[in-house]
């Protein structure tokens, strides 16, 4: 019987385990907030200290899952998440899920090829005229996902 009722609680445990995705490290407890929104309007001000964003996810990269779109929600643009040192990366079937990520904003202009490269995952991005971009971007150090 004791068997059967540690078996039963295993599998309840795995089941409300599942509900939540976490990848990197854990989010801190005592992390500052900041609007999505606020992120993207003066990534300026977010490229240091580490914050906690909240949004959408909008889509992924198809092949491994080595970044992500998050949106606020109801919106139609956000930012391409990626993850620090390359050291994680979210499900393939992430698109759709509501996500909380910490880390800092990242301004850079991709190359052509780059830009290319990220399309062909499913990235949406606004090329320059030249097939470069000015990308606002958001490096997270840890994520959580839900459905």
């Amino acid at each position: 019987m004791k068997k059967i009722t540690l078996a039963l609680l295993l599998v309840a445990a795995t089941a409300f385990a599942g509900d939540v995705v976490k990848r990197g490290d854990a989010i801190s407890k005592d992390a500052k907030t900041a609007a999505l929104e606020d992120v993207m309007s003066a990534p300026e001000s977010y490229l240091k200290t580490p914050v906690v964003v909240e949004g959408v996810i909008s889509a992924s990269c198809e092949r491994q899952g080595c970044w992500m779109q998050l949106v606020p929600e109801n919106a139609k643009d956000g930012v391409r998440v990626t993850f620090k040192d390359y050291g994680f990366f979210v499900p393939l079937d992430a698109k759709g899920m509501h996500a909380r990520a910490e880390g800092v904003a990242s301004i850079r202009t991709l190359p052509k090829d780059e830009v290319d490269h990220l399309e062909s995952e499913g990235a949406k991005i606004s090329r320059n005229a030249d097939g470069s971009a000015r990308e606002v971007s958001f490096v997270a150090n840890g994520v959580e996902l839900w459905k």
